[in-house]
């Protein structure tokens, strides 16, 4: 297998594209061999979907679309990222059982951690970030 493969993705910042990028992902997943049923999809689905709805609701005028990149090192490290154009980095809201919202960043933290991986916002070059996580490949066969 090659060294690396890449797919990303870029979709308007509206509520419709965040089941776009859930496909995007599942599809892109599949066609790297990884089972459908298998945990690390259904978390790294749930990721890209939490991540994206918040570009999507946080974000505003100052990103109209968002893009999702997802990168499979050696079949060893997948890397999962949303990016858009809003500067300011994401931040975890107070729990408040009366709110909506508010606890995406807490379920991609725990979601990170439970498949032995790490989350980290990193500022691009160009303006705007990116929210990303890594999480180990499963071997062959699982």
């Amino acid at each position: 297998m090659a060294d690396h493969q890449e797919s990303t993705l870029t979709l308007p910042g509206t509520p419709e594209s965040v089941a776009a990028a859930r496909r995007h992902v599942s599809a892109v997943l599949g066609a790297w061999g990884l089972d459908r049923a298998a945990p690390l999809g259904d978390a790294v689905r749930l990721i890209v979907s939490e991540l994206a709805t918040n570009a999507v609701r946080h974000t505003g005028d100052t990103s109209p679309y968002f893009t999702v990149a997802l990168r499979l090192d050696r079949d060893e490290t997948l890397t999962a990222g949303v990016t858009d154009r809003d500067p300011r980095p994401p931040r975890r809201l107070a729990a408040d059982l009366c709110r909506d919202g508010g606890r995406g960043l807490l379920i991609v933290g725990l979601l990170a951690a439970e498949s032995g991986g790490e989350v980290a916002t990193v500022a691009e070059p160009g303006g705007g970030k990116t929210v990303r996580v890594r999480l180990p490949w499963p071997p062959a066969g699982e």
